[in-house]
């Protein structure tokens, strides 16, 4: 049976007027009065005695508004405090992230949002693998990678992610500081590898034969693993403009060949397709681009 029937029942009986109610709900009082009869035909019974001057219930009438008018003030207040009804965001958020942009940006960003949120609660995992956010019950993953097309996601670009060489001063102290990119391949060489982002060494900067990415004596799947490892001298690794930027302000590491800048991929902000997203899910978003936007990161237009 339609709800609304029995919703435009119940308005009727409550204002004894279908103008009235039809006042209340906002319809042709003509439509109130079809919405009634439907009703009574459905039911096999007079809800209603109408006369000019005013409407009475019949037994089955009161019968009837006696059971759902508590039944609808129930459902209606149900609806009205379901979370993604109201204007602030509430409830738990799932995120999922690799490890180092947990360490690295995530506890800003999540210290931040529910702080400004407080009806919010984050449950945040982070690993190096690819999480399937639908199978696993994720609101939002923090993604890096040249690009992503699976359908059932919608991926928002969120920052362009560049990369340098960098060494630390005790390092070139030790080895020497390349003039150029033939000298690279003649180096220590700490790499950095995973299946889900990699930071090809060889390819975007043009260096010949296998080059780079294939002498490098320390390799890990650890983003800060990398970093700490340049910090203590092992040797010239790739990273990230935004991870190393500290280390540059602090000393503790130099860029090397600084023309040599590349875009390695994108950082995506990726959440399951839905023509609506969820309020605390476009809240964490926009916090997320805020935020880049305070470290310089600007995102593409749209």
């Amino acid at each position: 049976m339609d709800l609304d029937l029995l919703s435009t029942f119940e308005a009727v009986a409550r204002t004894a007027s279908f103008s009235g109610a039809a006042r209340e709900l906002g319809l042709p009082k003509s439509s109130v009065s079809r919405a009634v009869a439907r009703l009574e035909a459905e039911l096999g019974v007079p809800l209603l005695y109408r006369t000019t001057r005013q409407v009475s219930l019949s037994a089955a009438g009161t019968s009837l508004y006696d059971r759902i008018t508590p039944l609808l003030a129930s459902l209606r207040s149900a609806l009205s405090e379901m979370p993604e009804r109201e204007e602030l965001p509430s409830g738990l958020l799932r995120v999922t992230a690799p490890v180092d942009l947990g360490a690295l940006f995530l506890v800003e960003v999540v210290t931040r949002y529910t702080a400004r949120y407080p009806a919010v609660s984050v449950d945040l995992h982070l690993t190096g693998r690819v999480v399937d956010l639908v199978a696993e019950g994720f609101d939002v993953a923090l993604r890096v990678s040249p690009s992503l097309r699976d359908s059932s996601l919608v991926a928002r670009r969120a920052a362009p992610i560049q990369v340098r060489v960098y060494a630390s001063p005790v390092y070139l102290a030790r080895r020497g500081t390349p003039k150029g990119e033939a000298e690279l391949a003649g180096h220590d060489w700490v790499v950095f590898h995973s299946g889900q982002h990699r930071l090809k060494v060889a390819a975007p900067f043009g260096m010949p034969g296998s080059g780079v990415g294939s002498s490098g004596r320390i390799g890990c799947d650890d983003l800060l693993f990398v970093r700490d490892a340049l910090r203590a001298g092992a040797g010239l690794g790739l990273l990230p403009t935004f991870v190393a930027e500290p280390d540059v302000q602090a000393g503790t590491l130099v860029p090397v060949l600084p023309r040599l800048e590349r875009q390695a991929g994108w950082l995506h902000v990726v959440t399951p397709s839905s023509r609506k997203p969820p309020h605390k899910v476009t809240a964490f978003r926009d916090l997320v681009l805020e935020l880049l936007r305070a470290r310089g990161l600007t995102p593409p237009p749209g």
